[in-house]
């Protein structure tokens, strides 16, 4: 199954070592149901030991000179991409999205590991002039301690080194719980980390079932500056109201509920690519996933066209075989809430134009999906729908469109086709949302800051400003110079 028979680990790492646990749980993978493994089911008080290993690491690792670290991150880098064939299968197997797609996300993440290596040479201070001739006012800025952090299932690679990779170059220390869906890929991680000779203690990865009782561990001990979280919106507002009493530093990336706005002055033939790309990556299993269309009218109907005809052309299947596009859904409860939402829309009186319904009864495997006449009342407009469903509404007028892209809790991502280079800017700026894609459906690249607003969460990851949410600023006020 996995040429390098040392990246598949079933054991946690900590303190640069593997260890067991009392318990263990099955992964499984959604394509086939088959057993792929039995992973050591760590405990909070384990979570507890793992803190006291990133938190012991700290002293030295903070000291280490910025070179040293991008170094060490400059070889975890290689690693990765050495073994990227056997890291993206292993992703494939416990998560299900197809080969290709797998394999691009263990570069996407690489990619975040490069740049922050050499961001890390860049964490740059100021000097400030003074009120008197006898002081200096210095501004530095340094790590704030351990990182804990929460990852899902969606992409369990990148979701894990973009915050990884900013912590370390930073000086930081972490300590990660990934989805426990999808452990093989962080402890494939962990053991390329030690390959890489990252020291004991710097990086750790604890899988574990007891997300509540790892959770209070990460967002409640003392020695823990900084909480990272990648989920939904409810248990972020959990985490952070759990964070709160310790007053500690977070990073939150939350839900989403893009809108795709298709104006009439629009290249259709790019706005329907760019729409494929962003609607039915990882089978609409992402937080900056299209999740309403809005088509001006005038050109509605011939989009719709455009829209079926590509969409019906999709292969569903097992993400192993290379000529599949879409692979299963996470589980079951992830197929009964896409079948609720497509049945509650037409129940209200969406068209149901191809899909709506899994492949087979008891498959993981829904079909592609159009729906038209969507409404903005519709649980299917107003929920993240984290699915192969695409659901099609029209409108009328520019302010209209922006007024309905806007009416919503959450602000992530936001994409919008059109020509008219005066439109272009006033609809950019206009949507109230962290990134917004303009002509492009595929946004996210380790340069640029990764973000929401409103409920969507705070903090960035990627970029330059990525590295500020793992620091902190001092000031220095050197007095008796004169």
């Amino acid at each position: 199954m996995i040429s390098d028979s040392q990246l598949l680990r079933t054991e946690n790492f900590w303190q640069g070592n593997w260890y067991g646990a009392t318990q263990r749980f099955a992964v499984t993978n959604p394509a086939t149901g088959e057993r792929l493994a039995e992973v050591a089911d760590a405990t909070p008080a384990q979570a507890q030991q793992a803190v006291s290993a990133a938190a012991e690491a700290f002293v030295s690792w903070s000291s280490l000179s910025a070179a040293e670290r991008s170094a060490l991150l400059l070889r975890w880098h290689q690693l990765l991409l050495a073994h990227q064939d056997e890291l993206a299968l292993l992703l494939t197997l416990e998560q299900g999205k197809p080969l290709a797609e797998a394999k691009g996300e263990i570069v996407y993440g690489a990619s975040y590991v490069q740049w922050f290596a050499e961001e890390a040479k860049r964490v740059y201070g100021d000097t400030i002039p003074a009120t008197s001739a006898d002081k200096r006012i210095l501004v530095l800025k340094q790590p704030v301690g351990v990182v804990t952090a929460i990852t899902p299932w969606n992409f369990p690679n990148a979701m894990i080194v973009r915050k990884a990779a900013a912590a370390l170059a930073a000086g930081c220390t972490f300590v990660v719980k990934p989805a426990q869906q999808t452990p093989l890929s962080a402890l494939a991680l962990a053991e390329l980390a030690l390959q890489a000779g990252i020291p004991a203690g710097v990086f750790n990865v604890l899988a574990s079932s007891d997300a509540q009782g790892i959770g209070a561990v990460f967002t409640q001990d003392p020695r823990v500056a900084k909480f990272s979280f990648t989920g939904s919106t409810a248990v972020g507002k959990t985490l952070l109201a759990q964070c709160a009493q310790g007053v500690k530093r977070v990073s939150m990336e939350l839900g989403g509920n893009a809108p795709f706005i298709v104006f009439e002055d629009a290249d259709l033939d790019a706005a329907v690519q760019g729409l494929m790309a962003s609607k039915f990556r990882n089978a609409g299993q992402t937080c900056v996933c299209t999740n309403r269309v809005y088509v001006q009218a005038s050109v509605a109907k011939a989009f719709s066209q455009k829209v079926q005809q590509a969409v019906t052309s999709l292969r569903l299947g097992n993400g192993c075989d290379s000529k599949v596009d879409l692979g299963p859904l996470i589980d079951d409860a992830a197929c009964r809430k896409v079948e609720a939402l497509v049945q509650d829309a037409v129940a209200a009186g969406a068209n149901l134009i191809c899909g709506g319904q899994r492949q087979s009864p008891d498959s993981l495997f829904y079909l592609p999906t159009v729906l038209s006449k969507v409404d903005d009342r519709m649980a299917v407009a107003q929920q993240e729908i984290f699915g192969p469903v695409l659901a099609l509404q029209s409108f009328d007028t520019e302010d209209e469109v922006l007024a309905r892209a806007n009416a919503t809790d959450y602000g992530l991502a936001a994409y919008f086709y059109s020509r008219d280079i005066g439109r272009i800017f006033r609809v950019a700026e206009g949507l109230q949302f962290g990134m917004v894609g303009v002509n492009e459906g595929i946004i996210s690249n380790a340069a640029a800051p990764f973000g929401g607003v409103k409920q969507s969460g705070y903090g960035r990851e990627g970029s330059k400003y990525g590295l500020d949410d793992y620091l902190d600023i001092k000031y220095l006020c050197l007095g008796g110079l004169g």
